[in-house]
């Protein structure tokens, strides 16, 4: 088989350490319905190149790439310091006393001693207890983020995970979380591509050290209409002037931007089809076509009803 693809890799600035994360992480969310076939889309990822894998705890995702990383391990493809492995607090346990019990039970699901990487989730606390999705806004508890952050800080001091981030936070509530710790995050794991650019937050993230990772980069998710992305005339046109796909100019962008991002699919084509962004660059008159696309979030929270302020109303 073809040597796999060394992905490039950005410091986390906000760490005691140089933490490197690869550029391109695969995503687990839960379209990954069957398990067999996730299984093994792991393992050809790591096959491939990828080195970063993002999950959590709501995703349902942790045990079978545990298994997958078991295996390659076994098979010596990789060995567990040449990963970059990322799980999420879900929101019934973000409380601080439940916060480490939670990482170790993740740690358990993979099967590893430690994470590279644990993020909050959503800015958000709801009543301990059961999974559900969606939560009932009812349910919703006052969020401890000095509380919650104190006990992300146990969790490295512990060794249980190198990087401790947020997922889901806005200007305003990144600004709520530096206001009552000397410790910025590592990340902010958000919704980012074409039709939602995240420009005000990119540029608050930047100017604190905050590397952004993006998720839906090519606006799947929770669409129930035409993708904005994938569809797109304009951006078909860019990608036919490169002799590229449109997810390829979608990730391309993302890459220029200095911003690392998750991908999901478990179709070995695509797979090797999105890690070739690295040999070529949009122009000037791309940036300009890609400017005048359409903004609106895709996500709109993990509640039912919807939080009208979840997100501070930011473009």
């Amino acid at each position: 088989m073809p040597a796999a693809i060394e992905i490039p890799t950005v410091v986390l600035k906000n760490t005691s350490s140089q933490v490197k994360v690869p550029v391109i992480g695969m995503g687990s969310a839960p379209d990954f319905t069957c398990k067999k076939d996730a299984k093994d889309a792991f393992i050809e990822a790591i096959k491939q190149g990828y080195r970063h894998f993002d999950t959590a705890a709501a995703y349902g995702s942790e045990h079978v790439l545990g298994e997958a990383l078991k295996e390659a391990f076994q098979l010596g493809l990789v060995t567990r310091d040449e990963l970059f492995i990322t799980s999420k607090l879900w929101v019934t346990n973000n409380h601080p006393h439940l916060l480490v019990p939670a990482l170790r039970e993740s740690l358990r699901a993979l099967q590893l001693e430690y994470l590279d990487l644990y993020l909050i989730h959503w800015p958000l606390s709801s009543k301990p207890g059961k999974f559900l999705f969606p939560i009932d806004a009812a349910d919703l508890l006052p969020f401890d983020v000095k509380g919650v952050w104190e006990a992300l800080q146990e969790c490295q001091k512990l060794g249980l995970t190198r990087a401790i981030g947020v997922s889901n936070f806005s200007v305003k509530k990144l600004q709520n979380l530096l206001s009552v710790t000397t410790t910025p995050p590592a990340v902010n794991q958000v919704e980012m591509n074409l039709a939602w650019q995240q420009k005000e937050l990119r540029e608050f993230c930047d100017a604190n050290g905050i590397v952004i990772t993006a998720f839906c980069p090519l606006r799947k998710g929770a669409s129930r209409g035409p993708n904005e992305v994938m569809e797109n005339d304009v951006l078909q046109e860019i990608a036919d002037a490169h002799g590229k796909s449109i997810a390829q100019v979608c990730l391309r962008w993302l890459y220029e931007q200095g911003v690392t991002f998750v991908a999901k699919s478990y179709h070995k084509e695509r797979m090797n089809q999105n890690l070739q962004i690295f040999d070529w660059e949009l122009s000037k008159e791309d940036y300009k076509k890609i400017s005048q696309i359409k903004q609106n979030r895709l996500i709109s929270g993990p509640t039912k009803p919807q939080l009208h302020d979840l997100f501070d109303d930011e473009i």
